[in-house]
């Protein structure tokens, strides 16, 4: 698994019936396999709350830690057919093995992302299934639920661009990057859900990455007051974003 990411002795893979997981023993040292079954967190009254959606989250908390697990899912019409499983290439292409390691180098570059803790495929003849568990972030919401809530100030959307400038500079390109994926706390503004995405060089897909954002804004505050976004509220993100972040593009 190294030869694609660079992982630290801390990282533990493990074998497992038709498959195999990773983990991240410095956060999770006790972590087992059924920590990747819902039922296993149902049993012990330790689910905060569920999300369903193109993929089925789980809010956890594990003593002091809060954790998110995420059971991958297929979207648009092919997820009527397969529904969660994928089409098996090779162990460091599997979805849950590429986030995980992805975000774990991003975290490690000091990048606001969540901490990931573990991931886990299971094997089935040609395809495949995956989950994933990160660490849960301090935050308020994510920025479609506070603009569902309020208005935001214009020193937050600066602060927004200004995080997605960062991600930028050191070749990420995000492949679903909305309203749903961009968290805010009182001091942070955070990027998750690194799934299907690369490291890239410079090129017109950051144009495109701010175009997917916009018309997500503009869905999520559709029919809410004129207030909660408008081209104001763009222009500082965009000032934001102009503000380089000076970082080195990691090495795809």
């Amino acid at each position: 698994m190294s030869g694609r990411y660079a992982l630290g002795p801390e990282v533990k893979r493990t074998e497992l019936p038709g498959g195999a997981m990773l983990a991240d023993t410095s956060r999770a040292s006790n972590l087992t396999p059924e920590w990747f079954e819902p039922r296993f967190w149902q049993a012990r009254g330790a689910i905060e709350a569920a999300a369903r959606g193109r993929g089925a989250s789980y809010l956890i908390r594990h003593g002091p830690q809060r954790l998110v697990l995420r059971h991958y899912r297929r979207g648009g019409w092919i997820g009527h057919l397969l529904h969660d499983t994928y089409r098996w290439q090779d162990e460091g292409t599997t979805r849950p093995f590429a986030e995980w390691m992805l975000t774990y180098r991003l975290h490690r570059a000091g990048l606001p992302v969540p901490a990931p803790l573990a991931a886990r495929y299971r094997r089935t003849g040609g395809h495949y299934q995956g989950d994933i568990i990160t660490e849960r972030l301090p935050t308020v919401g994510s920025l479609a639920e506070c603009l569902r809530t309020g208005a935001l100030s214009i020193l937050t959307w600066i602060s927004i661009g200004r995080c997605i400038r960062r991600f930028h500079d050191r070749g990420v390109c995000h492949a679903d990057l909305n309203a749903h994926n961009v968290l805010l706390s009182e001091e942070q503004v955070y990027l998750i859900d690194f799934d299907r995405c690369r490291l890239r060089r410079p090129g017109l897909w950051r144009d495109g990455n701010l175009v997917r954002l916009r018309r997500s804004l503009e869905k999520v505050t559709w029919g809410l007051p004129a207030e909660r976004f408008g081209e104001s509220d763009w222009h500082g993100l965009l000032d934001g974003y102009r503000q380089s972040s000076g970082g080195a593009a990691l090495p795809a």
